[in-house]
């Protein structure tokens, strides 16, 4: 299995790890990356790496603009010094070159937009540093959407979000519509004509909780041409002690809803993250009563994603399906950037 694995485009529509990146002094970017994350991302077989710039809550409002912006260069000088196994690719010619040539093609991405809020003639000036992604809310409010755990006020885009659509479409950035609450979600798929990408969200009809996507916003996104790119973090997947079969649930339930050709993987490792950022004193992390730091086991981080593939197989699903899901689809939407 390994190598049919190895043979395949394997791409992550969404791993923190540029967050950790920039918490280093920059003299150290590029070889803290080499060193701790190249051999995590090639052991893994990974070719695609979506990389999000999420700015927390410390940076918020009036340093995220700013952190946002240490982040980008950060991404820019990991790819500048390591060239010869990574490329920074803001293009689908560029993303398709760095993985023939057996680079990892690099694409960053906003988690979130407190660094635009209505400024959306910011989304063109994070078009030139190689933004191409953009999910307009992270949980809560902003002044272009409402997070999912907003769900119950109904809100939808606001005047602004709807404008940020036609300028993201124009500009050629993705919409990614994880976190996105339902009602915004709803709103987007109504304006939108190019893809739309949802980089990290499960299933809603396998386990109910306010991050997973409904069957009917997964049929909308496959309606647009994009992608369900299904999230690891055991949160979203059950209530019960997680396994990778409770990940290929997922799987299976959204290609079932949206057809083979609209899935994906968004793993959302966040265990290193975690072990970085929350105190001893703050463990276990809670989110909504649940222990946020269970994994499924092997699925720790990048390494383990042969795993997945290797799941998939022996749920039943044929090589040339599986090779979709793992990283052919986020391919080939990817490989529609301009």
């Amino acid at each position: 299995m390994t190598g049919f694995h190895d043979e395949v485009i394997v791409g992550d529509a969404h791993n923190d790890l540029l967050v950790l990146v920039a918490r280093r002094p920059r003299e150290i970017w590029a070889s803290y990356f080499r060193e701790r994350w190249y051999p995590q991302l090639r052991g893994g077989g990974i070719d695609i790496q979506v990389l999000p710039v999420f700015i927390d809550d410390e940076f918020r409002p009036e340093g995220a603009l700013r952190e946002t912006l240490r982040m980008i260069e950060a991404a820019h000088r990991l790819a500048e010094g390591n060239a010869d196994v990574v490329a920074l690719c803001r293009t689908g010619d560029e993303v398709s070159a760095a993985v023939a040539s057996g680079r990892i093609a690099l694409v960053p991405a906003l988690e979130g937009c407190p660094q635009v809020d209505d400024d959306i003639e910011l989304f063109q000036t994070l078009h030139r540093l190689g933004v191409r992604m953009a999910s307009f809310t992270h949980y809560g409010r902003t002044m272009l959407a409402d997070g999912s755990a907003e769900n119950a006020t109904g809100g939808r885009l606001t005047r602004a979000g709807v404008e940020a659509v036609g300028l993201l479409e124009e500009l050629g950035l993705l919409i990614d519509v994880s976190h996105v609450g339902r009602a915004s979600v709803e709103h987007i798929l109504e304006l939108a004509t190019k893809p739309v990408i949802a980089t990290h969200s499960c299933a809603d009809a396998v386990y109910p909780h306010h991050r997973n996507l409904t069957d009917e916003q997964v049929r909308g996104i496959a309606a647009t041409g994009g992608i369900v790119c299904v999230n690891f973090f055991a949160g979203f997947l059950t209530d019960a002690k997680p396994t990778i079969e409770h990940l290929v649930e997922h799987i299976a339930h959204v290609i079932a809803i949206a057809g083979e050709d609209h899935v994906g993987l968004g793993s959302d490792f966040v265990a290193e993250l975690f072990d970085e950022k929350i105190p001893s004193c703050d463990r276990p992390l809670m989110i909504e009563g649940v222990d946020a730091e269970t994994l499924v086991p092997g699925l720790e981080g990048p390494a383990g994603m042969p795993l997945v593939t290797e799941a998939l197989v022996r749920h039943g699903l044929a090589e040339p399906v599986v090779a979709k899901i793992v990283g052919g689809n986020l391919f080939r939407v990817l490989r529609e950037l301009t």
